[in-house]
């Protein structure tokens, strides 16, 4: 047997597929069949390494250096000159490439460390492999749990974790599963709510992406403590690929009895399923996504009732997000009391934030609980490019607030956020430097509300319409000073009237823009 030396792992996600990943893929694989080194070095297909916009991306092993930008045409130098001379091409390799996979708390001072827990396998594994997946750990604590603990004791464990939602609510994870295992009912369902559509979020299409077995561990262990027989996994039909990984993911676990009918031999029976949304911003709201799921429009509920007790076709339904569900597996794998030493008292564990915007290196990364703005974008993100100065920062997608300089310490956490009016919200981070214009941020924002509200309420669909009438006659310079405070006034009774979350989310981006840029906004008048 002949021992390989080195591994080449090229990033497949979206992204790189359409910048030519298959085909540097394949170009790797003649070039090292025309050398003879077939035997020697493997080429194998991973998740995301956590890049956006840096074209094919890839890590060679083990030396762990990243490549950007890599063509075909590299494809004989990279062999010739890594594989064959061991010196690397400098043209290519990514430099400010944070440290990834760290899964140990070392107190090394390096900020650029990640302390992985939901992206620990992305860019290492092949995740269409379930081998690889069992290799590294995967299941384990699924098998633990479903042959060893009573659900109420996998309730506990999650409940002292201190793990709490990761779509941006918050809400104590464990609560919510103990709430619906309590609830009357022989029919219970675990809905995993990947219906991502906050604008500059893509954090949970690249988990799923890179590790789908991760959150089908997670639903299984759901499933179990809920007593649940059914899982459905709600994904926007834009996300081929993760549909594509999630549905191979499905058929090897239960070809390996890992889903289905008496799993581990225990008589419990797990099913899951997936459904594809057809893109609609308002059914990322969960009972949206539960009329869409029965087929209905997706509209609003009112609540009460919550879903852990009439959810699904009037069952209970826990609903928990594809980030929520991943941390699952590693929480039962080393414990409570493992995760809450991550990030803060009040906010154990990591969050997954998706960089984008004006700097450096914008990308997908993980970091603890109650990281600074400041690092995020300075550290993880390599700081404003160009050399030009921070504005402001987006924080929580479209839903979102605007940040300012006095916020770049601010601690990045449900808890700290919210006592400044502000949401960690989906994760996402919009970085702008000095020179965007915040009237013609705004105008996308409101315009993106009034082409996704969904109409049901009065409040929602006649303010959102208002709102950008307004902010066209301000960014065309047609506006008057009393259409500054009208956008304040018309979100404040969206806030307070509108049926769900979509209407009532306006009143942050407005009043952070009207809070940082006020005078930049009169001066368009």
């Amino acid at each position: 047997m002949n021992l390989v030396r080195n591994h080449i792992l090229i990033s497949i996600d979206s992204s790189t597929i359409m910048a030519g990943a298959r085909a540097v893929e394949r170009a790797f694989v003649d070039e090292l069949l025309n050398r003879g080194l077939q035997d020697e070095v493997s080429v194998l297909e991973t998740g995301s390494l956590g890049l956006i916009n840096r074209g094919v991306v890839l890590v060679v092993y083990p030396e762990g250096v990243i490549y950007a930008d890599v063509t075909t045409k590299d494809v004989p130098e990279i062999v010739e000159e890594h594989i064959l001379k061991g010196r690397f091409v400098e043209r290519l390799v990514v430099k400010e490439m944070p440290k990834q996979h760290v899964i140990k708390r070392e107190k090394t001072g390096l900020l650029k460390e990640q302390p992985r827990i939901v992206l620990r396998n992305s860019g290492i594994i092949n995740p269409e492999s379930i081998d690889e997946y069992i290799a590294t750990g995967g299941y384990e604590a699924a098998s633990k749990i479903i042959n060893e603990m009573k659900p109420e004791e996998v309730i506990e464990e999650v409940k002292r974790s201190g793990l709490t939602g990761r779509g941006g609510a918050a809400f104590s994870t464990g609560m919510k599963w103990d709430f619906a295992r309590r609830a009357k009912g022989d029919v219970k369902y675990i809905i995993c709510n990947a219906d991502e559509g906050e604008p500059g979020t893509f954090k949970d299409r690249l988990i799923l992406e890179g590790d789908p077995h991760k959150l089908l561990e997670g639903m299984l262990i759901a499933g179990y403590a809920v007593g649940a027989q059914y899982g459905y996994i709600y994904i926007r039909g834009e996300y081929v690929l993760s549909i594509e990984r999630l549905e191979k993911a499905i058929k090897d676990a239960e070809a390996l009895g890992l889903l289905g009918e008496n799993i581990f031999g225990s008589g419990f029976s797990y099913h899951v399923s997936i459904k594809k949304g057809a893109g609609a911003y308002v059914c990322g709201e969960e009972t949206a996504l539960i009329e869409s799921l029965e087929g209905k429009r997706g509209h609003p509920r009112s609540k009460p009732p919550y879903p852990v007790t009439e959810g699904l076709w009037g069952k209970p339904t826990v609903i928990n997000n594809v980030e929520t569900l991943a941390n699952i597996p590693e929480i039962m794998r080393n414990g409570a009391s493992w995760f809450r030493g991550y990030g803060t008292e009040k906010c154990p564990g990591t969050k997954v934030y998706t960089i984008i915007g004006h700097v450096a290196t914008p990308g997908l990364i993980e970091a603890e609980m109650g990281t600074t703005l400041r690092d995020i974008i300075f550290e993880y993100g390599g700081g404003i490019k160009n050399g030009k100065k921070f504005k402001c920062a987006l924080v929580g997608g479209a839903a979102g607030a605007f940040l300012g300089p006095d916020m770049l310490d601010v601690n990045m956490d449900f808890v700290s956020l919210r006592e400044y009016s502000a949401v960690l919200g989906s994760g996402a981070i919009l970085v702008m430097d000095e020179d965007t214009n915040i009237v013609e941020m705004l105008k996308n924002v409101l315009h993106f509300f009034r082409h996704e509200s969904c109409g049901h309420c009065v409040p929602c669909r006649l303010g959102t319409a208002q709102l950008v009438k307004i902010i066209d006659r301000v960014a065309d310079s047609k506006g008057k000073r009393e259409d500054i405070d009208k956008l304040l006034r018309i979100s404040e009774v969206m806030r307070d009237t509108s049926f769900c979350p979509l209407g009532q989310s306006l009143y942050l981006p407005i009043s952070s823009t009207l809070k940082y840029f006020r005078d930049e906004m009169l001066s368009m008048i």
